[in-house]
């Protein structure tokens, strides 16, 4: 008898270190930033919470998609579902031409990599910190012409954060085409809300983020030993200097 209490006691033992074990699994690893030194930058710090859905500021924003929407052109239209396909650091091939490709420039695509990394990390931890709804979740009036999502993650927008992050390090690249370039991150940020998918606050919060993320990436001899070789590949490939 006693010895089937001790059996039965281990395997109750047993099953329950295999329930807590199952129960306390880890968590996924957390993504951390590749150039970004977020220790240092503090993201949060950078911008204001976004105005609540009643704000006047809302309704205000809300009111400029709504024009855009009602003027956006068939062209505009797939222009903005294209940019809503891609986002590295080739959408600039419009200013670099039709050659800047990730077949031609492997370590320009590699460093495209990380730079959008870089955003997806800053930008999702302002999204989950921010919460704030889309323009169609909260205007079902709205007719959105790109992806949509149930998540509220509007603030700030992520295309826009890593167009102007991947626009500021091509500028280190190419600096005679530095206006050319920043011309084309704010024509990828406005097709944000040519989508119906972001108000004018989220591209603004996008752009704030990406100048103070740049500024620190600059800091880091890693992406400064990633630029030289991303300088010298292009230099090679394009058979000038810029």
């Amino acid at each position: 008898m006693n010895n089937r209490i001790v059996v039965s006691s281990l395997a109750i033992l047993l099953s329950l270190e295999a329930g807590g074990g199952a129960q306390s699994a880890p968590a996924p690893a957390k993504h951390t930033a590749y150039y970004v030194n977020t220790q240092v930058l503090h993201i949060a710090d950078l911008i204001p919470a976004p105005p609540s859905d009643n704000d006047p500021q809302t309704r205000t924003e809300l009111a400029e998609v709504h024009r855009v929407e009602a003027s956006r052109t068939p062209a505009q239209a797939a222009a903005a579902k294209a940019d809503d396909e891609e986002e590295d650091i080739f959408v600039f091939r419009s200013v670099m031409g039709p050659s800047f490709t990730a077949a031609k420039l492997p370590l320009i695509a590699e460093l495209s990599n990380h730079v959008k990394g870089d955003q997806s990390v800053l930008g999702g931890e302002l999204k989950t910190l921010f919460q704030r709804p889309r323009p169609y979740q909260s205007d079902k009036t709205l007719h959105p012409v790109c992806k949509l999502t149930d998540v509220h993650n509007s603030y700030p927008s992520g295309h826009s954060l890593s167009g102007y992050m991947l626009a500021l390090t091509l500028s280190e690249l190419v600096p005679a085409k530095r206006d050319a370039i920043l011309a084309r991150a704010d024509e990828y940020a406005h097709n944000r809300l040519v989508c119906g998918v972001h108000y004018r606050a989220d591209t603004e919060a996008s752009r704030r983020i990406a100048y103070a993320a740049f500024g620190n990436m600059l800091a880091n001899p890693k992406f400064q030993t990633d630029l030289a070789a991303a300088r010298e590949e292009l230099r090679t490939a394009s058979g000038n200097t810029h």
